[in-house]
């Protein structure tokens, strides 16, 4: 019983969670960001403005309220990759599913949400620190499993180039969106150029983050 009652307590938790973040983001994109105010908020949710602020301590995050998906997506990708799978095949594979089914984590959030971040120097500029977590939480995957022989920097350099990549990436899809191009369109576009921009990596991250010869995963 007591089990049942946290499930339910967790539960009501991520709906009151979810119920702010959905009213704040679409007075967001309605009023703009810098716009809205935390007691509008919530108002529109019909809570108190300190239960808003328990649930996010940083206004921003009511609208980026995937962050911790996004920031741990690479490094998640890596750390379970297949036995002598490198690094960089797995997260082109992943990439390459992500925009097949247009996932938002990659970019394809929509023409209204992609206005409101552009539209924000706050959003923009969390969007940043958000791609730059990242970023780091791949260099530490990667340094994980990091050959004993490789250089210290390794790790860090191979997640700095293969974040700016998905960085690109995910702009690239934000541009289209913005441009007014449907999903599907974008999806289209944006497969052979992500082909294209990982090939370019291929060569210089396989020397050394690929798959080792006896078939094991290395970083």
């Amino acid at each position: 019983m007591g089990t049942e009652s946290m499930g339910l307590r967790e539960s009501k938790k991520q709906e009151t969670r979810q119920l702010i973040s959905d009213h704040a983001t679409r007075l967001f994109i309605e009023q703009g960001f810098e716009q809205t105010t935390i007691a509008e908020i919530a108002t529109a949710a019909r809570v108190a403005k300190k239960t808003v602020t328990n649930y996010f301590a940083r206004k921003e995050d009511m609208a980026l309220d995937h962050h911790e998906e996004f920031t741990a997506t690479l490094a998640r990708a890596v750390a379970g990759r297949a036995a002598g799978e490198s690094a960089l095949a797995v997260l082109r594979r992943e990439f390459a599913a992500a925009v097949e089914r247009c996932d938002p984590v990659a970019g394809f959030a929509g023409p209204e949400f992609a206005r409101m971040i552009a539209d924000s120097p706050t959003l923009t500029t969390r969007l940043r620190e958000l791609h730059d977590r990242r970023e780091e939480a791949l260099a530490e995957a990667l340094a994980a499993a990091a050959p004993g022989d490789s250089p210290a920097i390794a790790p860090r350099a191979a997640a700095a180039l293969l974040g700016a990549a998905h960085r690109l990436l995910f702009r690239r899809i934000q541009e289209l969106t913005l441009a007014g191009e449907p999903n599907e369109r974008i999806a289209a576009t944006v497969a052979p150029e992500a082909t294209y921009t990982f090939d370019l990596l291929e060569a210089g991250l396989e020397a050394g983050f690929g798959a080792d010869s006896e078939g094991s995963a290395d970083a």
